[in-house]
């Protein structure tokens, strides 16, 4: 403590002292004799941000205000986001299951001579026709009863679409392939009898109808036998591994048959590497997107 002098008198000195201490004691911008200013609590939590600076909303707005609502005068606390935990795949079952589907597709046919060229018949559908057909057939539920969650993708089925035919509607393979997704004959009238469809192989639209249901019927084959079911055909599941994932297997499938990606009792085999790496490609990467 600073000691007090002693020259003074002692009621000079006691006017004095009080003068000073209530000078002292105000706040600034208070007059000496004035209240004190009073505590101001707000219903937000002490160590958060301010969202006004100046009586000026913050530029940083939040999603809400972002979208058009008004900004809040009055500061809130923000609540922190909630990381979703994200469902990782189940790993290829090491020996398959039993399939659920026993009616199975025909097997594919032997390749053609790679010297044979392929065949045109009728009028060839605009892009947009195509893009359209596509688009409707990936909108579809296949499984509306045992398995509504399995959807193909319309980047799988462009990129499927282009890989078969370069999206020509009216190409005829040697092999025997017709249209968009170059559909077996017997493959279709097997797929029209398991669904209860009447599609007729040589019109684009049914065509792409017919494709993605077989994607649609593999996806459910594969999945109850390699992948406890779950029908995600999602390239963020998959590693480097080609048969880590059940899109790879699909793909697979559709190429070379289901027969010779999924056998009771055995592992998931991927036999054409080539053919999956080109359409997984595509899906990113395919001109076709853009269409």
């Amino acid at each position: 403590m600073v000691r007090r002098s002693v020259r003074l008198g002692a009621a000079v000195l006691a006017g004095l002292l009080l003068t000073s201490a209530l000078v002292g004691c105000a706040g600034e911008g208070q007059s000496p004799s004035g209240p004190a200013a009073p505590v101001v609590v707000t219903d937000g939590p002490t160590d958060a941000p301010s969202d006004e600076v100046g009586g000026q909303p913050s530029p940083s707005l939040s999603a809400v205000e972002a979208m058009g609502s008004a900004p809040s005068r009055r500061a809130t606390p923000t609540p922190k986001p909630t990381k979703k935990p994200t469902s990782a795949a189940p790993k290829p079952r090491a020996v398959a299951k039993p399939p659920t589907e026993t009616e199975v597709p025909p097997a594919p046919p032997k390749p053609a001579p790679s010297s044979c060229k392929p065949t045109y018949k009728g009028s060839q559908a605009t892009r947009a026709e195509v893009k359209a057909a596509l688009t409707d057939a990936a909108d579809r539920t296949y499984w509306p009863v045992s398995a509504p969650d399995i959807t193909i993708p319309l980047t799988l089925l462009k990129a499927t679409a282009w890989q078969e035919s370069g999206w020509q509607s009216n190409i005829y393979a040697c092999d025997g392939g017709v249209g968009l997704l170059q559909v077996m004959p017997d493959t279709a009238t097997w797929m029209n009898q398991r669904f209860e469809k009447s599609y007729e192989i040589d019109s684009y639209r049914d065509n792409a109808y017919l494709g993605a249901t077989y994607l649609a019927w593999a996806t459910k084959y594969i999945g109850d036998m390699y992948f406890e079911s779950d029908f995600r055909l999602d390239p963020a599941l998959c590693t480097s591994e080609l048969n880590s994932c059940l899109l790879n297997a699909v793909i697979a499938a559709y190429n070379v048959g289901h027969g010779a990606v999924a056998r009771e009792g055995r592992p998931l085999a991927i036999p054409n590497p080539s053919y999956v790496r080109n359409v997984r490609a595509l899906m990113t990467e395919c001109v076709c997107l853009a269409y």
